[in-house]
């Protein structure tokens, strides 16, 4: 049986997780709080007392960490996953990473015989528990098929996007309208809110129309009912913001202007916050 480790077991990685040992997968998990670990190892999985370990137990490693660093000490610090891999092995790297990082690591991989796969993710924690996300993968066409099989419990669509740093652009396009969708809809719901109409009216009407988007649902509901639970928290948003940012270069001045917004969110105190925070700005 082909053997996974899957290192990062946040609020995303952690479900992810699951899903591969509820789908029968020999599982080895890593994380740097170990207490993260024990859910999982009580339900099949075993331990890597680190990512290093990990690489060396497993076939094929899962990564799914917070930003570029994070994702540089995972693979190739001291005790680093690659460290542990032997030529043939596969990386799978589904962190939200910038692109120029993502073309540096698979090429440090490829010196080292070892496939790269970039498959970050769109959907956030509800899709990660269902298993509906949208994984964007870049690499080469024979990993990916290799793959396939061991990626199908965690998502519904698995689109080839390109080469190392594609599917990093991919997600960040993804998070950009998704970042301006959640600002627009703050900005929106306040300005029904001040005004004789009646604004939950006003966004079942707007449902009807075609500028109603996949998530505009979900959006509305939250700011309406003022749930701002953590699922994609500002933070993290902002993150991907200004990663799309280096990408977009001089020419993007909504962007600019959504990462300003997410900035004072920040100041606020809602950076843990959901991103629907954002409407908290607006009173």
């Amino acid at each position: 049986m082909t053997t996974l480790a899957f290192l990062g077991l946040g609020e995303m990685g952690s479900r992810l997780a699951r899903n591969l040992l509820d789908a029968g997968t020999d599982l080895v998990v890593w994380n740097r709080s170990a207490d993260r670990m024990q859910p999982l190892i009580d339900a099949g999985a075993r331990a890597a007392d680190t990512p290093r370990q990990a690489g060396q137990m497993a076939d094929i490693v899962l990564s799914m960490v917070a930003d570029d660093a994070a994702s540089q000490d995972v693979w190739l610090g001291a005790d680093g996953a690659l460290g542990g891999m032997s030529p043939g092995k596969t990386a799978i790297e589904i962190s939200t990473l910038t692109p120029g990082w993502v073309q540096d690591l698979g090429t440090q991989m490829q010196a080292r015989g070892v496939d790269l796969i970039e498959a970050p993710v769109s959907g956030t924690l509800p899709q990660a528990e269902a298993a509906t996300l949208v994984f964007f993968l870049a690499g080469d066409d024979r990993a990916i098929a290799a793959t396939a099989p061991h990626l199908a419990p965690l998502g519904r669509a698995f689109p080839h996007v390109g080469q190392w740093g594609d599917g990093a652009r991919v997600k960040l396009a993804t998070n950009a309208v998704l970042g301006i969708n959640v600002a627009i809809w703050a900005e929106v719901l306040s300005m029904l809110d001040r005004s004789p109409t009646d604004t939950a009216r006003a966004v079942d009407a707007i449902a009807q129309t075609g500028v109603w988007a996949g998530n505009s649902g979900y959006l509305t509901g939250a700011m309406m009912q003022g749930d701002h639970a953590p699922k994609f928290p500002v933070a993290l948003l902002d993150k991907d913001i200004r990663y799309a940012l280096g990408v977009a270069g001089d020419d993007a001045p909504l962007l600019r202007l959504l990462h300003d917004r997410l900035q004072r969110a920040i100041d606020a105190g809602y950076g843990d916050d959901n991103m629907t925070a954002l409407r908290k700005l607006h009173g």
